[in-house]
């Protein structure tokens, strides 16, 4: 029998110990060799007969190694057994390293002997590593093991995942995962594992929730990689998993990629209220269970923010995941004054976040429902965090996180995480504030520059609609304009400056300017084109020469397109400077775009225009507009071509909702360029609001003058016009017939006003003077200009008409108003 606890084989086929493996031998006590096995001679070449009955030390050792042998010797009998690498002489003399086990067997009657069973060193010491490494890996690993049975009950588990369960490493022992893990994350589990034992596929690295069922409100996350044991026949015996808890390197993962979609989710416009709702639709529900933005006043408008003192915030977004919450809370819009305890307040003046992790009760739901604390239900609050939202060094406002619903308190990864957020944000939100400054101080002064209340017009019904830019482009030049002239006539304009911002709505206002001063001189369209090209080409020069101090501020050309209509002769004359021609629907629905000629945009300079004069039918509608309207990103030109002219054909519908039809039609919500449409409904000026004659160059002219306008003012129902009339016409055709060759023309024109039109072939052009004391004449126009409200020349291709306004009556009743 064998002597001592330890089995002498383990029938491991990785044993270097086995029976199928090991080098036997038996040595008397005299140390005399007794028995020698085939595998010993396999390892140390001696035979049978060379050993037997010999004494071990004369035939297996080295004389230098008699004193390793005489120690361990001596150890093996006062222990009755040893275990040890020694030192033993091979048959061709070469010393090989064994390990050797050495145990005691007593026979009846019989002195004892020792059964030697030894390996290569070498094996020897790969077997004790691999038992070590096992070892380890089930007492002293950091990474949990555990092994299943194929029914997947527990077989064993070493201490680390003892340690997840909360257990010792026996108590798992028969045990299944659901015993303690939640249902949902077990099945989970133990679906995977079933993969494994069935394919013989290791899953590697996958991570997966693991709620333990002895606290399920707790958020764990392990990284489980699985592998199928085999027996050295193939059976199946189990499944072995290597858990390793990942539940912060989770978070850490979630928080950087919550970081990340931040960064594309936050700031995607230039508006401080939606870049306040993103920052908070970020932080619920990934990262708070509620959150609030409240920005100071001066920066939910746009303006610069106080440092000083802090007034009250404005509480421009709000996010809750809690139901019934946002009920409790003050809503978005509301104004609040924090008081100066307050932990808002503090967060705002010290610049600094604030965590409170347990903040459970009425303080909780005081520092998020502010003076409504005593008013609503307590919604749980257990967890806050106040993060200022600071940018170049100015506060503007903060943001407020709480949580409620969720068991896990705020810990310090959160509240950096949210400051990176707020960080961010804040950022976006200065420079939509900033912007939104920019654009509405541009967008004020475009509105201003821009005609207000539109004139009702003897020529034609009008309406307009303008649309500024969306706020990420700014407000541009485009421009309209309404233009009584001269005649009953009015011209209509429309045009685009290049470009978008101040620079371009200031230089829209100066174009504009000038159109006025120069339609006032009754230029023909291509001349005032001509005259508004000079002027956009110096200012070019201009701001060129300027450029050092304004580099982004440079008009680079402008295009415009002018067109006047006379109500008398239905006549319009048109020219345009590289702009879209205008759409004009007759009476009967034809649609036509008027073949222009196209003309260079305004800046060239020394290139000529042309006009194209077209006779419209009365209720002929004529619409003008920027290329913005029909270059919008979402449809090519020729579908918002017949879009707009399907809108036009609606005659039954009133002019200003028509104009809002188009617009509705062709725009998205947020255009990228500024557009100026301008629609007006041709009227006609006939003969009960016409009266003209043709004078005879002689003396008796201005008598006959005065004789008819007489006549005219009566039938009109205006005698009480007639006296100022008389002298005016008189003054005018006498004129006319002292200064000008050849027949004068009088016309009378009864629309708002009345309207008095001399004209002769001369080119010469009356100018108003105060008469001295002495002198005989000088006197005429001097009381023109006291008689009417407005008098003026116009030149044309032969010759030029003296025109003056009178203002009718207030009993004189309304005029006949044109068709």
């Amino acid at each position: 029998m064998a002597d001592g606890p330890m089995t002498l084989f383990d029938e491991s086929p990785e044993d270097p110990f086995s029976a199928a493996r090991a080098a036997l031998a038996v040595v008397d006590h005299r140390g005399v060799v007794t028995g020698w096995g085939a595998r010993t001679q396999e390892l140390l070449g001696h035979r049978p007969e060379d050993v037997l009955g010999r004494p071990a030390r004369c035939v297996l050792i080295d004389p230098r190694d008699h004193d390793d042998i005489a120690r361990a010797t001596a150890d093996c009998l006062r222990g009755h057994g040893w275990f040890g690498i020694l030192p033993l002489l091979h048959r061709d003399g070469r010393r090989v390293h064994v390990g050797i086990r050495a145990r005691r067997v007593t026979r009846t009657d019989a002195p004892p002997e020792w059964f030697l069973v030894g390996a290569a060193a070498a094996q020897v010491v790969q077997w004790e590593t691999d038992r070590a490494v096992l070892d380890g890996l089930f007492r002293r690993s950091p990474i949990g093991l555990a092994v299943h049975a194929p029914d997947l009950s527990v077989l064993r588990v070493n201490r680390a995942v003892a340690g997840i369960a909360g257990i010792r490493p026996d108590q798992a022992v028969g045990h299944r995962t659901g015993d303690f893990v939640v249902a949902a994350d077990t099945e989970t589990v133990e679906s995977r594992l079933r993969q494994v034992l069935e394919t013989g596929r290791p899953m590697i690295f996958t991570e997966q929730s693991c709620r333990l069922r002895s606290d399920p409100a707790h958020e764990r996350y392990v990284s489980v990689s699985a592998f199928r044991l085999n027996d050295s026949a193939g059976r199946v015996l189990g499944v072995t998993q290597l858990v390793e808890d990942v539940t912060e390197r989770h978070r850490a993962r979630l928080r950087l990629a919550l970081l990340n979609e931040a960064g594309t989710r936050i700031g995607t416009t230039l508006d401080v209220a939606t870049t306040a709702r993103e920052l908070a639709d970020v932080l619920v529900p990934e990262l708070a269970d509620c959150a609030s933005v409240d920005l100071l006043e001066p920066v939910s408008r746009g303006e610069e923010p106080s440092q000083d003192a802090f007034g009250p915030v404005r509480r421009c977004a709000l996010r809750c995941a809690v139901p019934g919450a946002e009920t409790m809370l003050h809503p978005v819009g509301h104004r609040i004054d924090f008081p100066p305890d307050s932990p808002q307040a503090r967060c705002l003046t010290e610049m600094r976040p604030f965590l409170v992790p347990h903040g459970a009760g009425p303080t909780g739901l005081a520092a998020v429902a502010q003076e409504r604390a005593g008013k609503t239900p307590d919604p749980a609050v257990h967890s806050l965090m106040l993060v200022p939202l600071a940018a170049r060094g100015l506060v503007l406002g903060l943001a407020v996180l709480w949580r409620a619903s969720r068991p896990e308190a705020f810990e310090a990864d959160d509240l950096t995480l949210a400051g990176e957020f707020a960080a961010r944000a804040a950022v976006c939100i200065d420079n939509a504030r900033r912007y939104t400054r920019q654009h509405q101080a541009a967008l004020s002064l475009q509105w201003r520059l821009l005609p207000g209340e539109l004139p009702d017009l003897p020529a034609a019904e009008v309406a307009r609609q303008y649309i500024p830019a969306g706020a990420a482009e700014g407000v541009g030049g485009d421009w309209f304009d309404i233009i009584p002239l001269s005649g009953a006539r009015v011209a209509f304009v429309v045009g685009d400056v290049i470009g978008h911002g101040i620079d371009a709505a200031a230089t829209m206002g100066r174009l504009r300017t000038a159109v006025h001063t120069l339609a006032e001189l009754d230029l023909d369209p291509e001349e005032l084109l001509s005259h508004l090209d000079d002027l956009v080409h110096r200012l070019a020069a201009e701001q060129e020469a300027a450029s050092h101090d304004f580099p982004n501020d440079q008009v680079t050309g402008a295009s415009c397109l002018y067109a006047v209509y006379d109500p008398v002769s239905r006549r319009c004359s048109l020219a345009r400077a590289g702009h879209p021609p205008p759409v004009l629907v007759t009476p009967d629905g034809q649609v036509t775009f008027p073949d222009l000629p196209a003309g260079p945009p305004l800046g060239l300079g020394g290139l000529p225009f042309e006009a194209a004069e077209l006779e419209l039918p009365e209720g002929t509608l004529l619409a003008l507009f920027t290329n913005g309207l029909i270059q919008a990103a979402a449809i090519d030109i020729d579908t918002a071509l017949d879009r707009l002219t399907g809108q036009l054909r609606d005659r039954e519908r009133p002019l200003p909702d028509l104009a809002r039809s188009v617009v509705d039609a062709l725009l998205p919500a947020r255009p990228l360029d500024d557009v100026a449409l301008l629609l007006a409904r041709t009227r006609v000026l006939g003969p009960r609001h016409v009266a003209a004659w043709t004078l005879p160059p002689d003396p008796r002219a201005a008598s006959s003058a005065r004789t008819l306008v007489a006549g005219q003012l009566a039938d009109w129902d205006l005698d009480e016009l007639a006296f100022a009339t008389e002298l005016v016409v008189s003054e005018l055709v006498t004129n006319a017939y002292r200064y000008a060759h050849g027949p004068v023309t009088l016309r009378l024109i009864r629309g708002q006003s009345l309207i008095c039109e001399v004209s002769d072939t001369s080119n010469t052009s009356p100018h108003l003077r105060r008469a001295r004391s002495t002198d005989e004449g000088g006197r005429g126009l001097f009381l023109v200009a006291q008689l009417t409200e407005r008098w003026g020349t116009r030149y044309e291709r032969e010759g030029k008409t003296v025109w003056t306004e009178q203002p009718l009556p207030p009993d004189s009743g309304p005029a006949p108003r044109p068709a």
